[in-house]
């Protein structure tokens, strides 16, 4: 049986929500899709109602207002935040939708969202991100788990999404993704730690050569500033996940101790405040001299 075309709503609208949106609108223009964000309620708040206007969807004032009278909600927020949004959509009778919590978060935070959501009428499902939003949008691959990931998988082909199963239980979804953000973002810290040292040193030419050599199947002249950047813009999200990342590893009786230092790392990129886009984003030079120019600022 055909599934019926679903209302949508987002809680946040950052990043991750807009692409997801802009793939929607692309594949369907007529999709009713509404949301709420936190910036909404704060010295940001022209600029996410532009966001909505921007996205045509209709922005709340509240997460409660959001989550009424729709089949699925996408809960796309930092990571620290991701359980305040479940407790947040509890608050209302959800009436069977499903809650997709696309969070970056450890599978005990999850079970403990899935409690809250299943309280209030609703269907958790467990959602890993497994890639960037772009250049993917809506089609980034996702992994599902969860009593009712499968229900989830049909809405979200339909709305051609690029999703699989990953598991029956909570937390068979987000543990993948802990564990693999432990490279990952810990490759981002120590590609930054690395080229703000060279660049201090003046040998960041002689660096990448000498990275290139070693490492010949990886582009370092275009990974290590897209690292940097990525390190810049979204540090203190980069953070906010690799604390849950740590707490997944101690559940794994693993001690944490590379991935505290990356929480360090992106944490201290992040609170800089740097706009990486105008700096040039492909720039090692000019991005590692902003970085380190606001540093020696702080410090002083």
């Amino acid at each position: 049986m055909a599934l019926t075309e679903p209302n949508i709503a987002f809680i946040g609208f950052g990043e991750a929500a807009q692409a997801f949106t802009q793939g929607f609108r692309r594949d369907n223009n007529a999709l009713s899709i509404k949301a709420f964000d936190k910036k909404t309620n704060g010295s940001d708040a022209k600029s996410k109602r532009d966001d909505f206007a921007n996205f045509a969807i209709a922005g709340e004032d509240t997460t409660v207002d959001a989550c009424e009278d729709v089949d699925l909600v996408f809960s796309l927020v930092t990571a620290d935040q991701a359980e305040v949004a479940a407790a947040a959509a509890a608050r209302t009778n959800l009436k069977n939708a499903l809650y997709l919590d696309c969070n970056s978060c450890s599978p005990e935070t999850k079970r403990r969202a899935a409690t809250l959501i299943e309280s209030a009428g609703g269907r958790y499902v467990d959602v890993a991100v497994m890639t960037p939003v772009h250049p993917k949008l809506h089609k980034a691959p996702c992994l599902l788990a969860g009593p009712d990931a499968e229900a989830a998988l049909q809405h979200m082909e339909a709305l051609g999404m690029s999703s699989r199963i990953a598991g029956g239980e909570v937390g068979a979804a987000s543990v993948r993704k802990m564990v693999r953000s432990v490279m990952i973002k810990g490759l981002e810290a120590l590609t930054l730690e690395c080229f703000l040292a060279a660049r201090k040193a003046g040998i960041e030419t002689d660096v990448l050569a000498s990275l290139t050599s070693s490492f010949t199947d990886f582009d370092w002249h275009s990974r290590a500033p897209y690292m940097i950047e990525r390190a810049m813009t979204h540090g203190t999200r980069r953070a906010a996940e690799m604390e849950e990342v740590a707490k997944t590893l101690r559940d794994l009786k693993i001690a944490p101790h590379v991935t505290e230092a990356t929480i360090v790392r992106q944490r201290e990129a992040g609170a800089l405040g740097l706009d990486a886009k105008s700096l040039g984003a492909g720039n090692i030079a000019a991005l590692t001299d902003a970085m380190l120019a606001a540093q020696a600022t702080k410090k002083h």
